[in-house]
């Protein structure tokens, strides 16, 4: 329909084009034999003429009117007339020149019939045929893989480009030297795995991976989602495995990876709602399809997903997805490499530390430090800056991480004072319990919260002790004491830092056995299931007397950090005093401040033998979640 539009415009702007044209040209003056043309010759104003002969029997002349004043411009002028035996003669006698034009009838008739019937032919093939020629083929074609091929020119990405997942490059290693000589490893009578599932959390680089093996071993490389293949129409999806295998079989030594295939190979069950049948016939075709082509062709299938527990068992057996490698979160020193490799295209000044930047993102994906670094450049280029500076790069980490700085979103003084003196506990405690070092401590708003108590650890850490995991709650507990002690009051600041203590509490009772009173034991639920659909109802695998227990038990954790909370708080009342005022000045405070405050104070109240009072100010305002 839009081809056939489109020619119907272009028809139109060419007429229209042709009637603009015919209309610029100068018209000819219509004279009536008698008595114009006849008083003209005889006058002798006619320059020439022109007498026309047509084929039709239609005669009539043509020619030119000399002007009446000298200089004129000649008109041009047409009569019809019936040519008699007397005209010429009676040309001659006023001296008019003048000649014959006969029309040739074969070319006449050749025009008079050709070009309508060409037009007419034109005009059905241009808004007809080829319409449904298209149509034809947008219907064959609606089975046909939406793979896209990124051919050995087009896909530039090698293990260059990748950083932070050593483990997972050494375990693809063997794939890429197959692609590059196969015959190595068919000599001993090895397999290589017909496929490779990716598996991490979203933005560890799995599909950089995948474009990576193909770029190092300089095949062909088909990418598709998973969602490609399933359609409305039942049968498509199946349509679309077969001939995306088919294509990467005559396009072999090939990598055909198929990103999400958890949106495709989800287990087949009977759950809640009944089953999917179109996503059922298109796993089936793809199980098939891997079960019967051989890595002798040259075909790998790569997959990713993050979701490796929904997929359908017979998917991940061998012979299918032989071998599964997990993509993690890179480390502090994988970390620093992305953030290099990111900071390339970028202008850093001299002075950036990456490492220091590093440290301060443990957490974060390659897609996160992607961003990071490009928000850093979108910040210099803000303040028209020649280089990306140390404070751009941090800024811009506080930003992916904790949102945005919100100064417009300004708090009344006694706000800004339960803020102040609610982080101010929060790094006292931290600083005095230690372990990871305090980073910066703030009371500008930043996306939800009103303030924020930043720490920056030395090095990544994969397990947490009970004597940690208590310190950790002991210092979420620090914003709450210092609002106890020094305004006799608690607001509605602590929510999160509650949620987060209580969920640390349960995790450290219920899945870690980390309660004196429970014991090692486990007491968590399996939540996948219900989300399978093998299971309708949540089985709790204790009793009520236990789980009384175990909130008793979490109940007596927070309560016993809160305790220890107060108690640091009152010992090191003057630094707590101290760094709230400062907050209330200077908004933002560093770490190597907060370091030396605390231990100014407590070498002052150790030889005074005495600590400075607080004056008690009830709090009233009610302070946002922070």
């Amino acid at each position: 329909m839009q081809g056939m539009l489109v020619w119907l415009v272009i028809l139109a702007i060419f007429f229209g084009l042709f009637h603009l044209l015919a209309n610029t040209q100068e018209r000819p003056r219509r004279l009536s034999y008698y008595p114009e043309f006849v008083q003209l010759v005889e006058s002798g104003r006619i320059a020439e003429c022109e007498i026309v002969l047509e084929v039709s029997g239609l005669q009539y002349i043509t020619g030119e009117i000399r002007p009446e004043t000298p200089g004129g411009k000649p008109v041009k002028f047409r009569t019809d007339v019936v040519v008699t035996d007397n005209l010429p003669q009676w040309l001659t006698e006023h001296k008019v020149p003048f000649r014959f034009r006969p029309q040739n009838p074969v070319v006449w008739q050749i025009v008079t019939s050709a070009i309508p019937f060409l037009i007419l032919m034109g005009l059905l093939y241009f808004l007809v045929v080829r319409q449904m020629r298209m149509v034809g083929r947008g219907a064959m074609s609606f089975g046909k893989s939406r793979a896209k091929l990124l051919t050995r020119m087009k896909n530039r990405i090698t293990f260059d480009d990748v950083a932070g997942i050593d483990e997972a490059r050494e375990e693809v290693q063997e794939i890429i030297e197959f692609l590059k000589n196969p015959k190595k490893f068919q000599r001993l009578g090895g397999r290589i795995p017909k496929g490779v599932l990716l598996v991490g959390p979203p933005g560890t680089g799995k599909t950089l991976l995948a474009k990576a093996i193909a770029g190092e071993a300089n095949v062909p490389f088909f990418s598709i989602s998973g969602s490609d293949f399933v359609e409305m129409f039942v049968g498509v999806g199946a349509s679309r495995v077969r001939d995306m295998f088919e294509q990467g079989k005559r396009h072999a030594p090939c990598i055909i990876f198929i990103d999400e295939i958890d949106a495709v190979g989800r287990s087949r069950f009977s759950g809640i709602g009944g089953g999917h049948d179109e996503r059922e016939q298109t796993l089936n075709a793809l199980l098939v399809e891997m079960d019967g082509f051989d890595t002798k062709e040259g075909v790998i299938i790569i997959a990713a997903t993050n979701r490796p527990d929904v997929l359908d068992p017979a998917l991940l057996r061998p012979g299918r997805f032989d071998r599964q490698i997990y993509v993690d979160l890179p480390n502090l020193e994988g970390r620093e490499k992305i953030l290099r490799i990111h900071a390339r295209r970028v202008r850093l000044a001299p002075d950036v530390d990456l490492h220091k930047i590093a440290r301060g993102t443990p957490g974060f994906s390659g897609a996160d430090l992607e961003n990071l670094i490009n928000e850093a450049a979108l910040l210099a280029a803000r303040r028209d800056a020649e280089m990306v500076t140390q404070a751009d790069l941090e800024e811009a980490r506080d930003k992916v991480r904790w949102g945005r700085e919100r100064r417009s979103r300004i708090p009344d003084e006694q706000e800004r004072r339960l803020t102040a003196y609610h982080e101010a506990g929060h790094a006292v405690v931290m600083q005095v319990l230690g372990p990871e070092p305090l980073h910066k401590v703030t009371i500008i708003p930043r996306g939800r919260s009103l303030g924020a108590t930043m720490q920056l650890p030395e090095r990544d850490r994969y397990t947490e002790s009970r004597s940690k995991l208590l310190r950790m709650i002991t210092g979420l507990m620090g914003g709450r004491a210092a609002e106890e002690l020094v305004f006799n009051d608690v607001t509605t600041g602590a929510q999160m830092d509650l949620r987060q203590a209580t969920e640390i509490a349960r995790m450290m009772v219920c899945e870690w056995g980390m309660s004196d009173e429970l014991g090692p034991q486990t007491y968590a639920e399996r939540e996948e299931l219900l989300f399978l659909g093998r299971e309708i109802s949540r089985t709790q695998t204790y009793s009520e007397a236990t789980a009384q227990r175990i909130d008793a038990e979490v109940n007596r954790i927070l309560r016993q950090c809160h305790d220890e909370a107060v108690r640091i708080l009152r010992e090191y009342s003057e630094a707590l005093h101290t760094i709230a005022h400062e907050l209330l000045k200077r908004e933002t405070l560093d770490g190597s401040e907060l370091a030396e405050i605390v231990r100014r104070c407590s070498t002052g109240s150790a030889q005074s033998g005495t600590t400075t009072p607080s004056p008690a100010d009830p709090a009233t305002a009610a302070r946002r979640p922070a």
